[in-house]
């Protein structure tokens, strides 16, 4: 137990400190059932609403998401897998009014009624661990709360398939990363999450984003659907001011960056608080860029900013207000000219 718990704390020490995680390791798929279970977990409607409508863009189907939501009450009550469900209901209302027809899927299975379902969640459970037993001092303690586990979780959760046991496990991870208190299961649910197929990497990876949304100092805001067609990947934004001195905290997921673009006539400073991303002039190397560095960028100048590969990235934006400023936004940074970069 204390050789799991300590690798746990290498990587959140690892996620905190900007440690390198590589790009893309979870599919979209993964990544969607991710950031709605960190969402969800952690209380955040706000965000909930965007990613549910980016899952379904991206293809999850109805049925997929529904079941991301009901297995979430297992680990962090009905009171916000409801608050999901009823969200989930109001983004399908208005894609319906939008006119957009998005894919029920498959539907779930139940276990027949004639099924001993304490065997067969031991099974699973025993399946999943890749153990011949199991054993907790809670189990004595309180048999009840075993039985529940086997039986609801193991069994009539997870026979419902639409999701396999790796993508359970997903969810699972990503809630429990995001809530606090919560350690001792975290490490059992990697280490099981892994004899699924999941990687370190995308371990890594999903502990990143859970800690962003829970750690972010100035508060990762709302998505930034307003900017949405200037970036690529997804960013967000939380305005901090408006009077006389505009201030915006902006976060960009690994990968996420803005197109060139240009500020008519005032300028702009950066104040990078946490991860890692670049600065590049138009006709100059990009600047690497981490927590504390300090960007000015002068009025007329051709630029871009945005998140490393393999890391979150925020910064505070900060500009004067001057009569005819504007912003004029220009071609997109190309994948050809962002994979040169470290």
């Amino acid at each position: 137990m204390k050789k799991i718990i300590s690798y746990v704390v290498v990587l959140l020490t690892f996620v905190f400190m900007g440690g390198n995680v590589m790009a893309d390791t979870l599919t979209t798929k993964q990544k969607n059932i991710a950031m709605i279970s960190s969402y969800v977990a952690g209380g955040n409607m706000d965000l909930l609403g965007p990613a549910l409508n980016k899952a379904l863009d991206d293809g999850l189907t109805v049925n997929e998401i529904k079941e991301v939501l009901v297995q979430l009450y297992a680990y962090c009550g009905f009171p916000r897998s409801l608050n999901a469900i009823n969200k989930f209901m109001e983004v399908i209302d208005n894609r319906v009014k939008a006119g957009k027809t998005d894919t029920v899927g498959e539907y779930p299975t139940e276990l027949s009624k004639n099924e001993d379902k304490d065997a067969y969640g031991a099974k699973v459970r025993l399946s999943l661990m890749k153990a011949n037993k199991f054993s907790a001092p809670f189990v004595d303690f309180v048999p009840a709360i075993d039985t529940f586990l086997k039986e609801h979780l193991f069994a009539d959760i997870f026979a419902r398939g639409v999701l396999t046991n790796q993508e359970r496990e997903i969810v699972t991870v990503a809630a429990l990363s995001t809530l606090s208190g919560v350690e001792s299961q975290l490490n059992s649910h990697i280490k099981i999450a892994k004899n699924t197929g999941v990687t370190d990497e995308q371990i890594k990876e999903i502990l990143l984003g859970s800690s962003w949304l829970k750690n972010n100092a100035f508060g990762i805001g709302k998505s930034n659907d307003a900017y949405a067609k200037y970036f690529i990947g997804q960013s967000y934004l939380n305005p901090l001011n408006d009077k006389e001195v505009n201030i915006a905290n902006v976060t960009f997921e690994p990968r996420c960056r803005n197109n060139w673009h240009i500020h008519h006539k005032a300028g702009q400073i950066l104040l990078v608080t946490d991860g890692r991303g670049y600065y590049q002039e138009w006709g100059k190397p990009a600047r690497e860029l981490k927590a504390g560095d300090v960007v000015y960028i002068s009025p007329e100048v051709k630029h871009w900013h945005g998140a490393a590969k393999d890391s979150w990235f925020a910064h505070i934006a900060m500009s004067v207000p001057v009569e005819g400023s504007s912003n004029e936004w220009l071609e997109e940074v190309s994948d050809k000219e962002y994979n040169k970069l470290k």
